[in-house]
């Protein structure tokens, strides 16, 4: 009698935990090859151990929900709950954050964390929230290089090249002040074009261009350090304010948690991928800098004009 009276309350209390557990949706445009899919899986594994299972998350990988303005759109909405994209190309709908991609103005990830935990950082998780966005933490993506079907050695090498870019401004804006022209084409489809010479070079970190196999259908990697990429991991602000303190703690754990796996794995590829680049056959050039980040003055000024004068400074003051 004892024994089923106690086999009967685990089983009402088994069914008020599975209740209360909620699963919610994550996001992304990149595939399960990639650190940030790895440190997206870590979040997920750690939010669930946290909660004892009552948070559990989905991941929606390689662009499953559409592109990352669709899946910002639905976090908007509260249809997802979270997205992991550029935190720069959130500029299509905070313009301010043209600023901090604009090629060359953020010298390190060690900078970059500095600028989004400093005043002009907060300004804009302000601007975030304002849109029914909340910006739960930024991780590292790699530093941005440009890959060609030549050598690239000096900014001269540039000129003509149809370069593809994402439809983001700042990085339209870096393709045509080295002289190259150039070619928003939607990720999903790089590699195609590059196999197809619709394209004759791509930009994006080394662990993207070794993820996607861009290796494959190009001859040269070019060390431009032009942008320094990261992942925004954004919540939808219904979702976050539909939260308990505790659970809101979990989550914050948990995200700092996967961060530290995508950062360590992006930091690791980067020191690899050079020499690894140049066993499968690739050339791999340390063009100057110097002319490539003179020519982005023009680009300075109108971001300036737009923003008012020393803007850019202010992204960078303490």
């Amino acid at each position: 009698m004892l024994k089923s009276f106690l086999m009967a309350g685990a089983a009402i209390i088994a069914l008020g935990a599975a209740a209360d557990a909620r699963e919610l949706t994550l996001g992304m445009q990149d595939n399960e090859a990639t650190p940030v899919y790895k440190g997206a899986e870590e979040f997920a594994a750690k939010l669930a151990e946290l909660s004892g299972g009552e948070l559990t998350v989905k991941l929606f990988p390689s662009a499953t929900l559409g592109d990352f303005k669709a899946m910002v759109q639905q976090a908007q909405a509260g249809e997802l709950d979270f997205v992991i994209t550029g935190y720069p190309d959130m500029s299509y709908t905070i313009p301010e954050l043209k600023l901090i991609g604009a090629p060359y103005v953020i010298a390190d990830y060690a900078q970059l964390k500095e600028v989004v935990a400093g005043p002009w950082g907060q300004e804009m998780a302000g601007k975030f929230e304002d849109q029914g966005i909340h910006v739960l933490d930024v991780w590292y993506y790699g530093t941005r290089q440009t890959t060609a079907n030549k050598p690239i050695n000096s900014i001269e090498d540039m000129k003509g090249l149809r370069l593809r870019t994402p439809n983001v401004p700042f990085l339209i804006a870096y393709a045509e002040a080295v002289g190259a022209v150039p070619a928003p084409v939607a990720f999903a489809e790089v590699y195609l074009a590059l196999q197809t010479n619709q394209v004759d070079a791509q930009e994006n970190p080394l662990t993207t261009i070794d993820a996607q196999k861009f290796y494959e259908v190009q001859k040269s990697v070019a060390m431009t350090n032009h942008f320094v990429a990261s992942s925004a991991v954004l919540m939808a602000k219904s979702t976050w304010d539909s939260l308990s303190d505790q659970e809101k703690e979990w989550v914050t754990t948990a995200i700092k948690d996967g961060g530290a796996v995508n950062d360590k794995l992006l930091e690791e590829g980067e020191a690899s991928l050079v020499k690894a680049f140049e066993e499968r056959g690739l050339t791999v050039t340390q063009p100057d800098l110097a002319p490539f980040k003179a020519a982005m003055q023009p680009y300075y000024n109108t971001l300036e004009a737009e923003f008012g004068e020393g803007a850019i400074a202010k992204v960078t003051a303490k």
